[in-house]
């Protein structure tokens, strides 16, 4: 009986991170929402480049939605993931043991050189968040922006 409950306690925790995985920031974002394709939008483009985002700092209004029309103008791969500053921090120590971790999440997306993408999003809470590049090194060296929402 020992042996059964030992195996049955091992299997639940090899499995539950892959639910906290599921459960990670998927039900809700910390810096809004997804947006919606069927409403207006702001279009604020962003180049990434060694090292950098430009603009690096956008002021945007509580409930305003915005297209964000990122562009890889840079010799790297790049990323853009909005968040908070915690846990674009906690997502970084992740991605140094995993480098190539493809985000597949609405406030994410990891860009070869000369590639577009968009993001739409619509910022429903108030405060300060950032977009950081996590690939290992990129954000230490600087690849940081701010999106203050008022």
């Amino acid at each position: 009986m020992k042996t059964i409950n030992l195996a049955l306690a091992l299997a639940a925790l090899s499995i539950a991170p892959a639910f906290a995985h599921d459960q990670h920031g998927h039900a809700s974002f910390s810096a809004g929402e997804p947006g919606d394709p069927r409403k207006p939008a702001r279009t604020i483009e962003i180049l990434m480049n060694e090292m950098d985002y430009a603009p690096a700092r956008i002021e945007v209004k509580r409930g305003e939605q915005i297209r964000f029309l990122l562009r890889n103008v840079g010799k790297e791969e790049h990323e853009f993931l909005l968040a908070t500053t915690r846990e674009n921090l906690a997502h970084a120590e992740v991605m140094k043991k995993h480098p190539h971790m493809e985000h597949d999440d609405p406030n994410g997306v990891r860009l070869a050189p000369s590639k577009t993408a968009e993001i739409l999003w619509k910022f429903s809470k108030a405060g300060t968040f950032e977009f950081s590049c996590l690939i290992p090194g990129h954000r230490d060296y600087g690849m940081v922006g701010h999106v203050t929402v008022n």
